[in-house]
């Protein structure tokens, strides 16, 4: 296996707002695509690099607490590298924890041995550079 680049951090936040602000008017993210409670930026070079999601200021479970929730790593541009790296995976006895279809993305999603989550994709679809909204597609089950 091969990562091609960082692709993304994901990040749980209590303020989605103050947040927004801060990358997007401070650092200058441009915001390509919001939901309730998420928001995704780009600075041009992918689809996106960062995404938040609000968790809120009640209680969370401790996996949903604000910080790193996880770290995109391309490692190819097809479903047949993807699969490539599913055989790397368990000839390491690495365990996968997901499989995503995000529509632009199809995603493995593992644990470092510390237990930082990664999320191991190819890019399928370049249809979000037309329509930068498709990163906020529902999320599928992965069919390989």
């Amino acid at each position: 296996m091969r990562i091609h680049e960082l692709g993304h951090v994901v990040l749980y936040v209590h303020d989605l707002e103050k947040m927004t602000h801060f990358y997007e008017t401070i650092l200058g993210f441009k915001t390509v695509a919001k939901q309730p409670g998420m928001a995704a930026f780009s600075s041009g070079r992918t689809h996106h690099e960062l995404l938040l999601i609000r968790v809120g200021t009640k209680p969370q479970p401790k996996h949903v607490q604000p910080g790193l929730y996880h770290i995109g790593l391309k490692v190819g541009n097809s479903d047949g590298e993807l699969k490539e790296v599913i055989k790397e995976l368990e000839k390491h006895d690495i365990e996968i924890g997901g499989a995503s279809d995000h529509t632009v993305t199809h995603s493995l999603y593992v644990h470092d041995p510390e237990g930082n989550e990664l999320e191991l994709y190819v890019d399928v679809d370049d249809s979000w550079r037309k329509h930068p909204e498709k990163v906020m597609s529902p999320i599928k089950p992965l069919r390989l």
